[in-house]
């Protein structure tokens, strides 16, 4: 497995280079909404990979996948997740599941 580093996006690094007071207030926001949620660990990374795979965030999908396996999640579960917004999202939920399980499977 490369650096959790090696997961982030380019425009997140960026991101987090050129404006870190703004991605500390992002982290921070983040880190409150988690502690605030019902959900377990796995369950809400599943739920956000589900959203992430709807919304064709692609460049999420390796960082999350990781946070979901490292939270206990199997590969079926986070097929499962990608595929959840297939019904209402329709085909385009299936553009992230090549790297969702390219993902998992080099994680």
């Amino acid at each position: 497995m490369t650096g959790k580093s090696s997961l982030i996006s380019n425009a997140f690094e960026v991101f987090l280079n050129e404006a870190p007071e703004q991605a500390a207030a992002w982290n921070a926001l983040v880190q409150n909404l988690s502690l605030a949620s019902a959900l377990d660990k796995k369950t809400s990374a599943l739920a956000y990979l589900a959203v992430l795979a709807a919304l064709g965030m692609e460049n999420g999908i390796p960082f999350h996948v990781h946070s979901a396996k490292q939270s206990g999640a199997t590969r079926d579960e986070v097929i499962s997740a990608v595929l959840l917004g297939l019904p209402a999202a329709g085909h385009a939920v299936t553009r992230v599941l090549p790297s969702a399980v390219t993902a998992y499977d080099t994680d």
